[in-house]
Formats: C-alpha cells, structure tokens, sequence
C-alpha cells in the first residue's frame, strides 16, 4: 500500500474518534459530519485499491463501502431530525443492506464451490438463533424486525461466506477480510443489544463504533490484496 493509505487510515481514526466524542455531547450536526467524514476516509481507502487492482470483486466491494457511508449519515441523522427518526433509521439499515450484498455477491463470485453451502447454512442459523433471541427477549417494533431478518441475514451469512474462503481458499486478502467482517458482525451484534435491550450504555456504543469501524477499514483495506 502507499504511504497515504496509512495517512487516510489515521485520519479515520481521529474522526471517528472525534465524532464519538461529539455524540456523547449531543452535538448532533457536528457529529453526523464528522460520522461522514471519517466514512468518507474507507470509502477513499477502497477507491485507492480499485485503482491499484482493478478487478470486479474490488468495485462491488467499494459500491458496499459507499453505501456503508451512507448508512453512517443516515443512523446518526436520526437524532437531528427526531420526528422522522424511525423512517431514517430504517433507511440507514437498508443502506448497510446494500453494502453488504455487495459484499455477498463478490464473496460469492470468488467462492463458486460446494463448500459454500455449508457456510452459507451455518451463517443463516446463526441469524436465525440471534434473531429468535432478540424477539423473545426484547421488545422491537415490527418495521425493525422485518428489516432485521434481512439484514442479519445478510451480515451473517457475507461473514460465515468470508471465514470459508478464509480457511479453503486462504491468502492475505481473504484473512484480512474475514477479520473485518467478523468485526463488522460483532459491532452489529453490541449495537442491537445497546439499543434494543433497554439499557443503553455509553461504554457499549464505544465498543460498537470502534468494532465497526476497524472492521470497515479492514475490509478496504484487503482490496489491496
């Protein structure tokens, strides 16, 4: 990579940083700015790699990374514009569904063996057991169930995808992938439980944020690769 990947990388890292900061304070348009800003940095990231290897696996890929900005933009403007908070979360989550079929079609696109089945399956019930968890124990509206179905599904069926072609078809690029999707699954998984579980704690939305973002730059990052 070139120095200035390593640049854009820290860069990232102090606006994320800040942004966190500027959320806890409840500043809320600085802090949606700053969410895009170091958004913008991965997204950056990944277009660098299209131009150092341009392969079709690396342009779906950065298709997901823009949209994984968007998504960025749209969950923290939900706390600028209160009375349309539930319409643009939910938005923000469809755009992260975006990304990661994006991801999905070009894991699949790499991975065209039997082996993925497998995969495939244990990632849908994983979903499907965290997914039973959650409704039985906590209380989500409707429109979030419906839109979380998808969405877990997707994510964990792109990072089971990711740790099979991790273990069968392994190279530098298939592990730092797979490590950021992992990260990215696990920020998911602190968040719904952060948000949905009553009890929100400043401590988990760090863990989140920071789990999300390693992982976001991580995926960029393999574009290299």
């Amino acid at each position: 990579m070139r120095p200035f990947i390593y640049v854009l990388m820290l860069i990232g890292v102090v606006l994320q940083a800040l942004f966190i900061k500027t959320e806890h304070e409840k500043k809320y348009v600085a802090a949606d700015i700053l969410k895009g800003l170091a958004s913008l940095m991965f997204v950056l990231i990944g277009w660098n790699a299209c131009q150092s290897v341009n392969n079709p696996f690396n342009r779906l890929f950065l298709i997901g990374l823009i949209f994984g900005m968007i998504g960025d933009i749209l969950l923290n403007l939900r706390y600028v514009f209160e009375k349309q908070g539930q319409k643009i979360f939910l938005a923000g989550i469809l755009a992260f569904l975006i990304g990661h079929v994006m991801y999905l079609a070009a894991l699949l696109d790499q991975a065209r063996y039997a082996w993925v089945w497998y995969f495939i399956v244990a990632g849908a019930l994983a979903a499907a057991g965290l997914l039973a968890y959650i409704f039985k124990t906590m209380e989500v509206k409707k429109p979030f169930k419906i839109f979380g179905v998808f969405y877990l599904g997707a994510v964990f069926i792109m990072t089971a995808i990711a740790i099979g072609i991790a273990i069968f078809l392994p190279s530098k690029r298939a592990f730092i992938y797979c490590i950021g999707a992992i990260l990215f699954t696990a920020s998911d998984v602190v968040l719904i439980f952060n948000t949905f579980s009553g009890v929100t704690k400043f401590s988990m939305r760090i863990l989140n944020l920071t789990l999300y973002y390693i992982g976001q730059v991580l995926i960029a990052v393999s574009m290299f690769y």
